[in-house]
């Protein structure tokens, strides 16, 4: 039993080495608690918790596989008059999913000097003093890399560029419910979920693990049709296009950890070639 960032590694070469933009699996042993296996990978347990809809800390088992979603947020310190939904309008996220990745009640107010992750989040760039234009943010985490040009293929060939770079690196491609979606490049299925839960807002999904030392991650699928293990080709169909967790109509949420998104310089509502 191994945690690893793709089909191999040890608990000590994650411990010390697992980019922090990679996703990580971890297969829990006895003796573990979340709050050793949080410490392991550098998260928080609520981490842990929110990416595997988990119902609390004592929710995992020996045997049990996880998740490690490296959550990028911002971290507040509570003051007077802060409320979840101003905290969300004001970074850019959303207020229910702030108080459940904090197992906090919405209902509830924040105490006062506490302090919360906001997953997600992100500050917005001011325009400069001698710019009357408004500057438009774009909500952008974290991830990239080099560009591995003519690596990727279209994962939803013919779909329209919904939104450019955002989240860990990741791109929109609108299309209708049920469009195939293919395999960007060969690589290994290191998770494949379909289980219709949140799944820390990709629903149900698929990440592969390449050879270039690559991660690419297709969210919001109806449903997979791989599993964790399985080889598979450049153009290969592993799901299809859906609308589960944090999605607002049918789409593909493509992410790649670890290099240039093939699509970045791609225009909204172009349909639009990898590079």
């Amino acid at each position: 039993m191994i945690a690893y960032t793709g089909p191999s590694g040890t608990i000590a070469d994650v411990a010390s080495s697992t980019p922090s933009d990679r996703i990580s699996i971890y297969v829990v042993r006895p003796g573990d608690t979340l709050s050793d296996i949080a410490d392991m990978f550098d998260v928080s347990i609520n981490t842990i918790i929110w990416a595997n809809n988990l119902s609390g800390v004592k929710d995992a088992h020996p045997g049990d596989t996880l998740i490690i979603l490296p959550i990028s947020g911002i971290k507040r310190t509570i003051v007077k008059g802060d409320t979840f939904k101003s905290l969300a309008k004001k970074y850019g996220a959303d207020a229910k999913e702030i108080a459940q990745f904090n197992g906090l009640d919405l209902s509830e107010p924040l105490a006062i000097g506490s302090t919360i992750i906001i997953p997600g989040g992100e500050v917005a760039p001011v325009a400069p003093k001698s710019s009357s234009r408004r500057v438009a943010s774009e909500p952008y985490i974290g991830g990239s890399g080099s560009a591995q040009t003519g690596y990727y293929s279209n994962p939803v060939p013919g779909a329209l560029i919904t939104q450019r770079v955002h989240g860990w690196n990741a791109v929109d491609l609108g299309a209708a419910r049920g469009t195939p979606i293919h395999a960007a490049a060969d690589g290994t299925i290191i998770i494949a979920r379909s289980n219709g839960g949140w799944n820390g807002g990709y629903g149900n999904y698929v990440v592969i693990t390449h050879e270039n030392g690559t991660q690419t991650l297709y969210g919001h699928m109806t449903h997979a049709i791989v599993s964790s293990g399985q080889s598979v080709s450049s153009g290969q169909v592993i799901g299809y296009v859906g609308s589960t967790g944090e999605s607002t109509g049918p789409h593909l949420h493509f992410e790649v950890r670890g290099a240039t998104n093939p699509f970045r310089n791609c225009r909204v509502g172009s349909v639009c070639s990898p590079q």
